[in-house]
């Protein structure tokens, strides 16, 4: 059973993985009107990974036999200068993400309730992975000035992305 406490930190949670889902799918349309098809489609990708996540997290709270409760998703940005500042505010997003699910667990711990601890760690090696993936991104980007032969290379390898539904176990 869940705590009311933990049902709505999970519910709270549900939103912020839609408005994710909502902020990369908002990303994948500008890189498409500027020309990165790769880093549209990277996007994408993340905008999926996002909604798996949400839906693990709505499954979780009924499988414990608490109540989801969606509540409407902010508006997110829709202009970036440029490809570099894109995946900076992407490198900022994953890191208040990062804190929302830290947070998550103190309640899990606070609240003595072992079966959330367990399910929110996924979550935390996610997050490990998600700062790394961008932050390598983002170096490489910056090393060649997010422009010329060198950003047409990186959107190359960005294209290559595909969705593999993280939630699954391998």
């Amino acid at each position: 059973m869940i705590t009311k406490r933990i049902e709505d930190e999970l519910n709270k949670q549900v939103n912020a993985e839609y408005w994710s889902a909502y902020f990369y799918l908002s990303m994948s349309a500008y890189c498409a009107e500027i020309g990165l098809a790769g880093a549209a489609n990277w996007f994408r990708v993340q905008y999926q990974e996002e909604i798996a996540h949400a839906l693990k997290f709505f499954d979780y709270i009924i499988e414990r036999g608490g109540k989801v409760d969606l509540k409407p998703i902010a508006e997110v940005p829709k202009e970036w200068n440029g490809i570099i500042h894109i995946f900076e505010d992407t490198q900022k997003h994953e890191q208040i993400v990062t804190s929302l699910i830290y947070h998550l667990m103190d309640v899990a711990i606070e609240e003595r309730d072992h079966a959330a601890k367990s399910f929110l760690q996924w979550y935390v090696d996610e997050q490990v992975e998600e700062e790394s993936n961008v932050q390598a991104i983002l170096d490489q980007l910056r090393m060649v000035e997010g422009k010329g032969n060198g950003l047409f290379m990186i959107d190359k390898d960005l294209a290559l992305r595909v969705f593999v539904d993280p939630t699954i176990p391998k």
